[in-house]
């Protein structure tokens, strides 16, 4: 394939709108949004806070339906599914990394990777997905003995185990400083090399962009500008 051919489509996104309450109260969150994600890309979602971004990060990944509008995961159109669809599509499908690390503190990395995966089928073992994201010899290490930077992978690692078709990170190096942002950074890069895994990064961080296929911009619900970026750039060459 071309670097200019379309890459088959994971999910497709149209004229999606929320809204939340109703009548002079109502908060218009996403405005007629189209939206697609190719497979094995990686696309950065820009956006001051309040644009829409984690509100359809949330609906792309089924833990939100739009008040309008489809969204198509191979035949499913996820607006119109029923909770136990959503479930099913979540747990089979998609991994999630937020900016908070969510980690178990009584179990170990390789517990908290386990756990994740208990009701998947064909998993990566918890040894793979720690090695994935450069975390082999911390297998054994509690939430409470790992940095920051290591807990995020410790999610990355949780989030991929079940080897989803989606990995969508929101803010994902948000609470951390640069250096480290770049080291969970190169394990999502990592991810999306190895497996071909499709992943939608939110970030306030305008120079995150420079590691993207293409980057969306967001404004008061609407996509503002999408475009595409010549060449990748690797995460530890950001200059933040």
């Amino acid at each position: 394939m071309s670097d200019d051919e379309p890459r088959p489509l994971v999910l497709e996104a149209r004229q999606l709108t929320k809204t939340y309450g109703s009548g002079a109260s109502a908060v218009r969150a996403l405005v007629g949004v189209d939206f697609t994600l190719e497979r094995g890309e990686i696309l950065v979602l820009l956006g001051p806070s309040g644009s829409g971004k984690s509100t359809l990060l949330n609906i792309l990944g089924g833990l939100d339906t739009p008040t309008s509008g489809e969204v198509r995961y191979a035949d499913h159109d996820l607006a119109k599914a029923d909770e136990a669809a959503l479930t099913r599509y979540r747990r089979e499908h998609v991994g999630f990394v937020f900016q908070f690390y969510n980690l178990v503190p009584s179990l170990t990395a390789r517990e908290n990777v386990m756990l994740a995966v208990e009701l998947v089928r064909a998993p990566m073992t918890a040894e793979e997905a720690l090695g994935m994201v450069g975390l082999s010899d911390r297998l054994d290490h509690f939430p409470s003995e790992l940095s920051g930077g290591e807990q995020q992978r410790v999610a990355i690692a949780r989030a991929i185990a079940k080897r989803p078709d989606l990995l969508l990170c929101d803010e994902p190096t948000g609470a951390l400083d640069a250096k480290t942002g770049r080291l969970v950074l190169e394990a999502i890069a990592a991810v999306n090399q190895s497996l071909g895994t499709a992943c939608a990064v939110i970030t306030h961080n305008a120079v995150i962009a420079g590691m993207a296929d293409r980057v969306v911009t967001m404004k008061d619900g609407c996509i503002a500008e999408v475009r595409k970026n010549p060449a990748r750039v690797a995460p530890a060459a950001l200059d933040w």
